[in-house]
């Protein structure tokens, strides 16, 4: 008997191994598996600017009790600002049954309310915070080739503009705007930049915009964004980005998926350099030791509560936009293989990322 139990603690072992060394070798090949919906595209009615006057399309609103967006980890100061903001959550539905999320679907709808508490929280002590519940394309949308990518991408795209529309219809015509987004989010939030931003009077009320794990080619997406990179700390409508990767990293299935898109311009991303902002820096430079970080935020599983830890971890821009942060850390059980933080792209740098807000804030309002 005692044999039989030491064999199947064996056996056990073995397929941990084996499965840990599978996830190593063929992550992406396992996500098609795992996440890629094998039906056709669905399709469904558009949304309007006058349908996200209902409250229940919002993760996150001024107006809303309890918003996710309220919250404030130990040792953050509170603060109201005078900015609107609005950011745009990142994948929470990872459902191969439909490619695009049901609105009513409980498990994406409370990871989008833990997501935002987790990152859209950064920003309210620089004003009021407007994060929209939308049909984003399941995660497996971004595991590969497939004719239904481009549709489900494109209805996600669809709600956040009527989202934006409807935002900005309920804020004052003069008031100044943060954007943030965070992978999907900020894939969704390059297409506002692009379409209802760039070469418009609106991008001259655009503090900064935050486009954090979604990369962005300097070299063929810039120039369509209509706003400059972040270079110095008081300046104003530039764009924030970065993908965190401790080290040693393994960016492959990253730069890989990069090279094989178009950027804004239809051009090929191949060989051109990610954009990458230190957000220790605010962009003056691009390395950073760990007495530059204000404070991580480390929070628990739910995200229901947190605290500001200083001093955690270092960052400098290397490679072809990769921001590195040196020895991997603990911040819970969301890491991503090839030791990729992309989930903590924002907890990693919270304090900071926060300071950063308010000081383009008041340079914004200064020069106003």
């Amino acid at each position: 008997m005692a044999r039989k139990f030491l064999y199947l603690v064996v056996a056990m072992i073995v397929l941990v191994v084996a499965g840990l060394l599978a996830l190593r070798l063929w992550p992406q090949e396992l996500g098609r598996i795992a996440f890629v919906p094998n039906s056709a595209f669905e399709g469904a009615p558009p949304k309007s600017a006058a349908d996200f006057a209902a409250p229940s399309l919002w993760v996150a609103r001024p107006d809303m009790k309890d918003s996710p967006a309220l919250f404030l980890p130990k040792g953050a100061a509170a603060g109201k600002g005078e900015a609107a903001i609005f950011y745009i959550h990142p994948t929470t539905y990872l459902n191969r049954a439909h490619w695009n999320a049901p609105l009513d679907d409980t498990d994406a709808n409370e990871r989008a309310v833990m997501i935002t508490r987790m990152q859209a929280s950064v920003f309210n002590a620089a004003g009021d915070i407007w994060a929209p519940r939308y049909r984003q394309a399941t995660f497996g949308t971004f595991l590969g080739s497939n004719p239904n990518v481009a549709p489900a991408i494109k209805l996600a795209y669809a709600d956040v503009e009527a989202a934006f529309a409807a935002f900005l219809a309920q804020i004052a015509p003069d008031r100044p705007i943060i954007l943030a987004g965070h992978s999907q989010g900020s894939l969704h939030l390059t297409r506002l930049l692009k379409d209802h931003v760039s070469g418009t009077p609106l991008a001259q009320r655009i503090v900064a915009a935050y486009v954090v794990g979604w990369p962005i080619s300097v070299e063929n997406d810039l120039a369509s964004l209509g706003l400059m990179p972040c270079r110095r700390k008081d300046q104003t409508q530039c764009i924030m980005s970065w993908q965190s990767f401790a080290e040693p990293a393994e960016p492959d299935y990253l730069t890989n998926s990069f090279d094989t898109s178009k950027g804004l311009n239809g051009q090929s991303n191949a060989a051109t350099v990610m954009l990458c902002t230190n957000p220790l820096t605010g962009g003056t430079l691009p390395e950073a030791p760990t007495r530059f970080n204000q404070g991580t935020m480390k929070a628990n599983s739910e995200m229901t509560s947190g605290e500001l830890l200083p001093n955690m971890v270092p960052a400098r821009c290397a490679g072809r936009g990769l921001l590195l942060i040196g020895n991997p850390i603990d911040l819970g059980s969301y890491m991503m293989p090839g030791n990729n933080y992309h989930v903590y792209d924002y907890s990693l740098f919270w304090a900071n990322i926060r300071a950063d807000a308010l000081a383009r804030l008041a340079a914004f309002k200064a020069a106003r």
